[in-house]
């Protein structure tokens, strides 16, 4: 018989329903939380409940607390309307069901449309905190990936089911180069999440940054900064639930979040509402773990499984990059990238600080050569670097030193190297990365005779 996905897809919206709820009462409204009696003994922590005023009003939330009488609720939205003795459902525990079809569209962490076309549900629901393949049957890093960058191509390079840390203020170019990956990164499936985004950025995002040939590809999941912090939080989850749905079909899953902290500060809140002591400058002790069950779940599948490669994006204020959040996620991830606002302002995009960015998929992931290559360049760089303030003050004088003189002639082809695309491929970058060092290799011939 012929299969009619559409057909799937509505036996599994039939069978979601569920016309039988326990039922408990709102005691008590206070601080944010709700507070309600008679679920204690069937709701378990994270359960969806439904908040039934008898004003009409209908107010969602999620069970963040258990005690022997009560359950705390944290609405999805402000408790206007609300009574004493108002009916509480609980619907059970949170879930999502992807379909191919979501490829092109932007959802909410429920996975309802937020473009205002109808969505269809998948035909299995999956739990949006799951768990990673197990450790010792996942595959090792595959293979390196063209990312239509040239830094990324070379001196950075991104390979397959690997996870990166994309550390950056405000105003950086962080969007933008999202967005590059988006569209040039190989994969079968992007999947965005855009965690306590401003609300008026969403469709800016989508319409301006992604453009139509990056969104053709993508799953984009939102939610903006107005909405409570278990959305925002389940934000992530939902888009690694998708990303792992695809994943499981064997597709080559590319996910990109952004960004973690704000992921974090939402469970922050959560967390301190519901009593657990502040610690790591105002974060809760389970914020690491909640970071590292996070970033586990991608990264190379198992057996017969795709893979998820992953960016997640870190907001650092002032370039701290030992406040809590980084220096979680710089220890869970396979590389971290940092950029510069000195970069941005001189007009460098992407303003990536390669001397502090490392991918740890080197040196397996380049040939000897290559590694040559990157290893010069850095070291030219880093040569540069060394002497940059006597060098803008006049205060150098050329001769000095050999490999400074080399580093200052090399260092305009390098930066605007650092900038460019790579429309030719991985192998183009690498030559275009050659020539540049070859002023310097010329100069030490020049320098011996």
């Amino acid at each position: 018989m012929p299969s009619y996905p559409g057909l799937e897809c509505l036996t599994a919206e039939i069978a979601a329903l569920d016309p039988v709820h326990d039922v408990g009462r709102v005691s008590e409204i206070s601080g944010g939380q709700i507070l309600a009696r008679g679920l204690s003994r069937c709701a378990s922590i994270g359960d969806q409940v439904e908040i039934r005023a008898r004003s009409g009003g209908r107010v969602h939330g999620e069970v963040t607390a258990l005690d022997g009488g009560s359950v705390s609720i944290l609405p999805d939205s402000p408790p206007e309307g609300i009574l004493i003795g108002d009916r509480v459902i609980l619907m059970g525990p949170v879930s999502i069901a992807p379909h191919e079809s979501w490829i092109g569209r932007i959802v909410d962490p429920a996975g309802q449309p937020l473009d205002g076309r109808p969505l269809l549900r998948g035909p299995a629901a999956r739990p949006l905190r799951a768990s990673p393949p197990p450790p010792a049957r996942r595959r090792a890093l595959g293979e390196r990936l063209e990312t239509g960058t040239a830094v990324f191509n070379t001196l950075l390079p991104l390979v397959r089911g690997q996870r990166i840390g994309l550390f950056a203020g405000s105003g950086v170019g962080k969007s933008s180069l999202l967005a590059q990956f988006a569209r040039a990164v190989e994969a079968d499936v992007v999947v965005i999440a855009m965690i306590g985004e401003r609300g008026r950025e969403v469709r800016e995002f989508v319409e301006k940054v992604l453009g139509a040939r990056g969104l053709a590809r993508s799953v984009v999941v939102a939610a903006t900064s107005d909405q409570s912090a278990a959305v925002r939080r389940r934000c992530a989850w939902a888009a690694m639930s998708i990303a792992e749905h695809f994943r499981d079909q064997g597709a080559h899953v590319l996910l990109l979040a952004d960004s973690v902290t704000r992921f974090a500060e939402a469970h922050r809140e959560i967390a301190l509402m519901s009593g657990e002591a502040a610690s790591l400058r105002g974060y809760p002790p389970s914020m690491a773990h909640q970071i590292m069950q996070l970033c586990e779940r991608a990264g190379p599948g198992a057996d017969n499984m795709g893979d998820i490669t992953a960016v997640f994006t870190v907001l650092v204020a002032g370039s701290d990059m030992e406040e809590p959040v980084a220096d979680v996620l710089r220890g869970v991830l396979d590389g971290h990238v940092v950029m510069d606002r000195r970069i941005a302002e001189r007009g460098r995009y992407p303003a990536i600080d390669l001397l502090r960015s490392v991918s740890r998929s080197l040196p397996d992931a380049a040939t000897p050569e290559e590694n040559r290559l990157i290893s010069d360049a850095r070291r030219y760089l880093g040569a540069y670097e060394k002497a940059e303030l006597m060098i803008q003050a006049g205060l150098y004088a050329d001769g000095s030193d050999r490999e400074i003189d080399a580093a200052i002639r090399i260092w305009p082809k390098l930066d605007a190297f650092l900038a460019s695309t790579a429309p030719g491929g991985i192998a183009e970058s690498f030559a275009r990365l050659a020539e540049c060092l070859a002023v310097a290799d010329d100069e030490a011939a020049g320098a011996d005779s």
